[in-house]
């Protein structure tokens, strides 16, 4: 169980991440690909990332173990809520103190007879940790190549999805903020997640309490964290709580198909336009003067054609656009990937 203790002052600095972190989804990635469970959503996406990957997996598997511990400084923190891209990330990391490296990698060197047992690439994976305890240079260096060539191979191709489904889960968190303030967005955090002020209390692996003493808390939804929340050992650390958001049923990475087909005509184009930066179906109905259920119709077509998002918020369910149904109404123009 973790538990987070949340004081008034806390509440009132709970803030939302305003994109994904490229380090956060790099890492919990990693974590997914070895991970057999979640095969509807992450199936495909297992099989065409193993297919890119060039050995990259077996030193990293030395850093981030299946299960347990691994090191905070692979995953830099900020003070805002504007997260990390990936060269800004790996620019962090390449800035970390030797003696956070040594201590942490110490930390994760107590899990070695397991981490032995679960990686054939154990030796060279020893000898790693052995040098960046040491605090040299080179293999710092090496681990970040490997990170950035396992980031461009797993988690690039698919950032586009990963944006769309973060930005989705922001625009219903941040419908519950303007609804009813920090009480009721703690309270719609998913499931494994429960608001019983002062405490915010997780499903977690270890039992952990974290005092918040007045520096607020960071959400930040995650498209690869799977089943439980994550927080940073260090306590000392700015308090950020990655979470996951929700997937639908079907394949994330599936292709649109042949709907796409029947995106023609001016009522549709509108309803695009008119969800804008996220509505819900009565909303969307008002906007373009159409019926409840002609709306929720022309929603559902826009959402099997990719171009929508749509994520239950309290009694209603809220629209979103996906970056491509963004680049379709600005004429094709691609939103930048960071």
């Amino acid at each position: 169980m973790l538990r987070i203790h949340v004081s008034g002052v806390d509440l009132s600095r709970v803030r939302m991440a305003t994109r994904p972190d490229a380090m956060w989804e790099t890492i919990l990635s990693f974590h997914r690909l070895r991970d057999r469970r979640g095969s509807t959503v992450f199936g495909k996406w297992r099989a065409e990332s193993r297919a890119r990957l060039n050995g990259e997996a077996r030193l990293l598997a030395t850093v981030v173990p299946p299960r347990g511990y691994f090191p905070d400084f692979l995953t830099p923190s900020q003070e805002g809520a504007e997260p990390f891209g990936l060269d800004a990330g790996m620019e962090a990391l390449r800035d970390t103190a030797a003696d956070r490296i040594r201590e942490e990698t110490g930390l994760l060197a107590q899990q070695a007879p397991r981490m032995r047992r679960a990686s054939s690439g154990a030796p060279s994976g020893a000898a790693l940790l052995e040098a960046l305890a040491e605090g040299r240079t080179e293999p710092l260096g090496r681990l970040i190549t490997t990170l950035r060539d396992y980031h461009r191979a797993a988690v690039e191709p698919y950032w586009p999805h990963i944006r769309a489904c973060v930005e989705a889960d922001r625009a219903v968190r941040g419908r519950a903020l303007l609804d009813g303030g920090a009480d009721e967005l703690l309270a719609g955090l998913p499931s494994m997640i429960r608001w019983r002020a002062p405490v915010l209390e997780a499903d977690y692996p270890v039992d952990r309490e974290l005092r918040l003493d007045g520096r607020g808390l960071l959400l930040q939804p995650s498209f690869f964290c799977r089943g439980t929340p994550v927080v940073y050992r260090d306590p000392g650390l700015p308090p950020v709580l990655v979470y996951p958001v929700t997937h639908p049923g079907a394949p994330v990475f599936a292709e649109p198909g042949p709907w796409l087909g029947r995106l023609v005509g001016h009522t549709r184009s509108t309803v695009l336009r008119s969800i804008g930066q996220g509505c819900t179906t009565s909303e969307l109905a008002r906007r373009t003067g159409v019926s409840l259920a002609s709306a929720s119709q022309h929603a559902c077509v826009l959402r099997q054609a990719g171009l929508v998002r749509t994520l239950r918020h309290g009694s209603s369910v809220l629209h979103t656009l996906t970056p491509l149904g963004a680049a379709l109404l600005r004429g094709g123009a691609p939103l930048p990937v960071s």
